[in-house]
């Protein structure tokens, strides 16, 4: 198997193997090395220790790392860094005489200044090859302009998300999770898109963390309408809270209980029949949005990515 080390070129963002290149006693976790991409040499973080992994794992050609990062080389970096506010200022005024429907959102220097990325939107696709060329007569190095997607333009920018908090793809997430409607359905939110939509537009990242648990706390579950037996007698489900693991359960009574799961003695599905007058939905109605626009968001595949 082939010994290799995790490098990241940005935080939470993808780890990309590299051979140790006879540099495997020296590097450890956190240390910054020069390696080589396909763009050109770029300075990055070492997040896993050198280890050996599946061929299976890893895309070849496996690329060396070229040395440990030194001074000049974080001196280097940090200064290009700076100059990327400018350049993206520039290449919009560009962007604006030439006509092309392009939003530029980020411009990224490599370690040495040879390799100038910018991150671009757009809903169509652009022959932007007579921008590349102005572009690089104007800053005299090499010009690499990528189209992204709006997960991946959200994660580029940063943000706060509807939780307060700062975003997941900007802070830990380093690859894009698919997010589907039925997630949303599963956990009992409101399907309204103002309400189970990120900063990008799309489906809520965070649809997926807790996912797994409902899945598995449904499998034990009754379905509503089943008619269970509980120690206050005969009832039929309407309703389950799947975070506490308990079951509403409406009694001949016409009282309706909260039981434990545990505390369910027996269950069986009701004979085909009208349905019960005090049987209701699992899932809450979906509350209008402002703009009028009810209807779910589509299922929500993973990001773009930034492949090196």
């Amino acid at each position: 198997m082939p010994l290799v080390i995790g490098v990241r070129f940005k935080p939470a963002t993808k780890t990309y193997y590299f051979d140790p290149a006879g540099l495997k006693d020296e590097l450890q976790v956190g240390d910054y090395v020069v390696v080589e991409t396909a763009r050109a040499r770029e300075l990055g973080r070492v997040v896993n220790p050198p280890k050996e992994v599946p061929q299976a794992e890893v895309v070849n050609p496996l690329k060396p790392v070229i040395r440990k990062a030194t001074s000049a080389d974080l001196a280097n970096a940090e200064h290009y860094a700076t100059l990327e506010a400018d350049a993206l200022q520039r290449c919009r005024q560009k962007v604006v005489e030439t006509g092309l429907p392009a939003k530029l959102i980020r411009a990224e220097y490599n370690m040495d200044g040879s390799h100038l990325t910018f991150y671009f939107t757009s809903e169509q696709r652009i022959d932007f090859r007579d921008l590349v060329r102005d572009l690089a007569r104007m800053f005299h190095t090499r010009i690499e302009l990528r189209q992204v997607g709006v997960r991946d333009e959200a994660k580029l920018i940063h943000g706060i998300g509807p939780c307060g908090r700062e975003l997941c793809c900007a802070t830990h997430l380093c690859e894009f999770m698919p997010v589907s409607i039925k997630m949303a359905k599963l956990q009992g939110l409101p399907l309204s898109p103002m309400e189970i939509s990120g900063a990008c537009g799309r489906l809520l990242c965070c649809l997926t963390y807790e996912n797994a648990y409902y899945l598995e706390v449904q499998e034990k579950m009754p379905r509503a309408g089943d008619l269970i037996s509980t120690a206050d007698g005969e009832g039929r489900v309407t309703g389950h809270n799947a975070v506490k693991e308990t079951v509403h359960v409406a009694l001949e009574s016409g009282i309706t209980i909260e039981v434990p799961l545990d505390q369910v003695l027996s269950t069986r599905r009701p004979e085909p029949g009208p349905p019960h007058p005090q049987e209701q939905r699992q899932n809450p109605p979906s509350r209008p949005s402002p703009s009028g626009k009810d209807k779910p968001l589509p299922d929500e595949p993973g990001g773009q990515g930034q492949d090196r």
